[in-house]
């Protein structure tokens, strides 16, 4: 694939210096610190030197007074509550974490996630139904809810009050709930809007303690489960969320909780923790749960108090995961060789595909695989009970979600983010929807648009690749969006003659440039090493990591992209 390589806006040098004496670093930290937005000696305190201090009061967002007053009254009148989340990471971690919290002070609670199959995201009418015929005069809704204004109107019919605890968009009407804690309400004065469902979860745990006195020790209990949501969901690591997942880590790595250790122990034993190992590692075995099987075996891992009993838990879920996986490679294998059979996709901007044997709990991972091929708004359905069922992915800078509210009426229902989004359309639609979809996406986008792009911090050369350098370097983690890995580009480089391909498809890559090496790898990059092999001087996109080889740690490169 051909990419577009993209230098960072240019700073003011002079502030760009300031910064830099100010803090004692080099211009080139200074830089990648400006970029972050990170301008003034306290904002750099505080972004090398997360506090939990740093954490906003939870009474700041919209509601939380009314939410903390309804859940008192329920648990002083013993009325009975449902924690209700999605059937994703993001939706189980939160689920996890506030009943967690509120069983130690009410025993008339309990947990419920929709089922993917039968009820679909978010609010359902039978998770309703099932509230109402339980006795249960209290749901606090996790990670969805936000735009379940009919429901929670039925719910409020029934005599049943809703807390809505979200973080995705609101549409033009707000439902009626005791609650709704959602930083991204227009009317919302919260000064941090891209918490994760987790996360406002764990604000309202927050606020709960500090209502009533509580040490903080008791919510700072489920920073690793926050921490899993906010790395697995992919969304701002900047200010409130770098508190959470910094001492999220820290957490995950001294005393986590007894499901995750077992989670751990069960596939991958290491000495420390990153954000990688969330987002490759832990997230997918509990959001394997949800596509593959009954996600409340996530949540039962992630509440157990008994190591036995989460090994056991661990089990399945790590038994889901493999399924998965195979099912995922299964599925994107045909979905490639459609398009391969297909002699319109060349000349589309979009990606629309549907077969009826395809499973609904992976089409979004075969979404973004098919992405890292084409590059193009993909929408991957799957049928379920008569109607299609769709999970969209889109590219950088395009809103798949408002291309697919452009569809109007061949939509039945939508929800989720700019850049990932679900949908049901009818079976006999799909043509028209194919169509639609395609106009909105080609009156949307550029060709620059639809070619991927490498957006690369710095320009420098192999001479300013010092430990103390690097050591810095580590010190911007944990790397998330808003807060990418920096990514260098080294120009004049030349193959030192010890470059190969290994495993017939990643580079190994010596690179050499004025009288200095280093090694570097580019996973499935081996095509490339044609370019560099002939003696040629090419130009790199990297960025560095730690490479530790028979106790020997040394500074390698990871790479992006070359160019002859």
């Amino acid at each position: 694939m051909y990419y577009r390589w993209t230098p960072s806006p240019k700073l003011n040098d002079r502030k760009v210096e300031s910064l830099a004496q100010s803090i004692n670093v080099s211009t080139q930290i200074a830089n990648l610190l400006m970029q972050r937005g990170v301008e003034t000696f306290d904002e750099a305190k505080r972004f090398f030197r997360p506090q939990l201090t740093d954490l906003y009061d939870p009474f700041l967002m919209m509601d939380m007074d009314k939410a903390i007053q309804r859940i008192q009254i329920a648990i002083a009148n013993n009325e009975r509550i449902i924690v209700y989340g999605d059937y994703d990471v993001d939706g189980t971690t939160a689920v996890s974490t506030v009943y967690s919290f509120f069983r130690k002070l009410t025993h008339n609670i309990e947990y419920y996630i929709p089922d993917r199959y039968k009820e679909g995201y978010g609010i359902s009418k039978i998770g309703i139904d099932y509230a109402k015929d339980t006795d249960v005069k209290l749901i606090i809704a996790l990670d969805c809810g936000t735009r379940s204004v009919d429901l929670i109107a039925y719910a409020k019919e029934l005599g049943i009050d809703f807390i809505v605890c979200d973080h995705h968009l609101p549409g033009d009407e707000i439902p009626k709930a005791i609650a709704l804690l959602n930083p991204k309400r227009k009317d919302c004065a919260y000064p941090y809007k891209e918490l994760s469902g987790c996360g406002i979860g764990f604000k309202l745990i927050q606020a709960y303690a500090q209502a009533f006195d509580m040490p903080f020790e008791e919510v700072c209990k489920y920073l690793d489960l926050v921490a899993v949501s906010t790395c697995s969901d992919i969304v701002d690591m900047r200010d409130e969320n770098r508190v959470l997942v910094y001492y999220g880590l820290k957490r995950l790595n001294e005393e986590p909780c007894i499901g995750l250790q077992a989670l751990l122990q069960s596939y991958q034993l290491k000495k420390h923790y990153e954000v990688n190992d969330i987002v490759f590692g832990i997230g997918p075995r509990i959001n394997a749960a949800g596509r593959i099987g009954d996600a409340k075996s996530s949540v039962k891992l992630l509440i157990e108090q008994d190591f036995h009993q989460a090994m056991l838990f661990s089990k399945t879920l790590i038994d889901n995961n493999t399924e998965r996986r195979d099912l995922d490679t299964d599925i994107t294998r045909e979905a490639m060789e459609m398009l391969h059979e297909s002699a319109e996709h060349s000349v589309k901007k979009s990606t629309v595909l549907f077969s009826d044997t395809w499973h609904k709990g992976v089409i979004g991972i075969v979404a973004s695989r098919l992405i890292e091929t084409y590059y193009k708004p993909t929408i991957i359905f799957s049928e379920v009970n008569g109607m299609l069922t769709g999970s969209a992915r889109s590219v950088k800078e395009f809103d798949v979600h408002e291309a697919i509210g452009a569809c109007g009426e061949l939509v039945q229902q939508f929800g989720g983010h700019k850049y990932a989004a679900g949908l049901t359309i009818k079976k006999e639609d799909f043509k028209a929807f194919s169509a639609k979809f395609e106009e909105v996406v080609s009156s949307g986008t550029t060709a620059e648009l639809l070619t991927p792009e490498i957006a690369y911090d710095l320009e420098i050369d192999f001479n300013e690749i010092t430990p103390s350098f690097f050591n810095l370097l580590e010190q911007l983690k944990p790397h998330g969006p808003g807060n990418m890995s920096p990514i260098f580009r080294t120009n004049g480089i030349v193959d030192s003659g010890a470059s190969k391909i290994v495993k017939e498809k990643h580079l190994k890559l010596q690179a050499k440039q004025k009288g200095i090496k280093f090694d570097g790898i580019g996973f499935g990059l081996g095509e490339l090493y044609q370019h560099i092999s002939k003696g040629n001087p090419f130009d790199l996109c990297y960025s560095l990591e730690l490479n530790e080889y028979k106790g020997q740690k040394n500074i390698q490169l990871k790479v992006r992209d070359v160019r002859v």
